[in-house]
């Protein structure tokens, strides 16, 4: 008999991925809270304990603690997701600013 050992599933309790929800990303269970928000918290300097009541919705420290041990495991794909969004937020700041009296019909 052959054993072919597989890498172990692992499950984040409190992380979801619902594409209806931050376009997929990964975020805090019943919550719009991306786990790129809590590695932007944690990048400012926030401990885990302080980022509970950042938000309209206060968070638990399990909640907290899965999202870090989330981004922890998979840090690459967390840091380009950051680095999207920067990068789209620099482009809207870069664009002009279109002048109403151009808009047709404006």
């Amino acid at each position: 008999m052959t054993v072919i050992a597989t890498a172990p599933r692992l499950e984040y309790g409190h992380i979801t991925h619902d594409p209806e929800v931050r376009a997929g990303k990964a975020c805090i269970d019943g919550t719009r809270i991306a786990v790129v928000d809590i590695v932007t918290l944690l990048k400012r300097g926030y401990r885990p304990e302080e980022m509970l009541d950042h938000y309209q919705r206060p968070l638990t420290l399990a909640q907290v603690h899965s999202a870090l041990a989330y981004y922890y495991d998979h840090r690459d794909k967390i840091l380009a997701e950051i680095k999207s969004d920067e990068d789209y937020v620099g482009g809207l700041r870069n664009s002009p600013i279109p002048d109403p009296k151009e808009r047709p019909g404006g």
